[in-house]
């Protein structure tokens, strides 16, 4: 898992583009098979809303993660620079 965290925090642009185009092409595969009313470029809009909405998500908890990491690191170092 840490592996996987190192590449996504060195490669950041990378890892929002593939969620973009995962998040674009399941929207897509999904409205194709449900075989819907909509012209082709709803399709599209309607995927690339999905794709935002994806990517907030998943950008939301990464700032809560970073959040709750960078506190309890201060918290930690807070409680080892206190005399006993």
């Amino acid at each position: 898992m840490e592996a996987i965290q190192t590449w996504v925090s060195k490669n950041k642009l990378t890892s929002i583009g593939a969620l973009w185009a995962s998040g674009i092409g399941a929207s897509l595969a999904y409205n194709s098979r449900t075989r819907s009313p909509l012209k082709p470029s709803l399709r599209l809009i309607h995927a690339r809303m999905h794709a935002q909405a994806l990517t907030l998500a998943v950008l939301s908890g990464a700032a809560v993660y970073h959040y709750y990491e960078k506190s309890t690191m201060e918290h930690g170092e807070s409680t080892h620079d206190s005399p006993k």
